[in-house]
């Protein structure tokens, strides 16, 4: 009931609402059982998996996705009257682009739910032309995951330091060693907090 409680009636209470909700616990399609302090289901989403910021920091396909109980949207078909093919962007465009169809240039033909084509808006073609940037070839969300591309991965390393400048804390090489997100392949020097520290300090 929606009113004020007491400290004593509300410890009384919710240790009955939460043997309840153990005992008449929530079982979804696959089986798989709710009690009391879990959240809520995935199929009582009101969005598919592939439609939430799940599927950008953790991408599954339609397999993986429906196999795990999520929900899935499937690619809408698409007819847009293109004005102006990907190929035809250039620097010397002027605002008569403004409003126009623009093929996307990956055409649909990507994972990143292309939207196959787009429109620049005035005050985002004064914006381009303001900072001198180059008028877009790629829908939104193209170039949304494009962005999200350049990030590191969701996964720590085991690295030692690199640092082996005689200036700083340690003698000869670092002994450091620590967690990052910089993968041993990639081309940047990974130093240890102390010696980046006196680095940029």
């Amino acid at each position: 009931m929606n009113k004020q409680y007491t400290k004593e009636e509300y410890e009384k209470l919710i240790s009955k609402i939460i043997e309840s909700m153990n005992d008449l616990s929530y079982i979804d399609k696959k089986g798989e059982v709710y009690r009391y302090g879990e959240f809520f289901p995935s199929e009582l989403s009101p969005f598919c998996y592939n439609e939430t910021v799940a599927q950008e920091y953790f991408p599954l396909n339609k397999e993986e996705a429906t196999k795990r109980g999520y929900q899935w949207k499937d690619r809408e078909e698409r007819n847009y009257k293109v004005d102006i093919p990907a190929e035809n962007i250039s620097s010397d465009i002027n605002e008569d682009i403004i409003g126009k169809v623009i093929e996307c240039s990956h055409k649909g033909k990507c994972n990143e739910q292309c939207t196959e084509a787009f429109k620049i808006i005035p005050e985002e073609f004064s914006f381009y032309k303001r900072m001198n940037l180059p008028l877009p070839t790629l829908c939104p969300n193209c170039r949304h995951y494009q962005r999200l591309n350049k990030r590191n991965p969701n996964k720590l390393w085991h690295r030692e330091c690199m640092c082996d400048k005689g200036n700083h804390i340690h003698k000869g090489h670092c002994l450091n060693e620590f967690e990052t997100s910089y993968a041993p392949d990639r081309p940047e020097m990974v130093y240890c907090e102390k010696c980046y520290q006196q680095e940029v300090y």
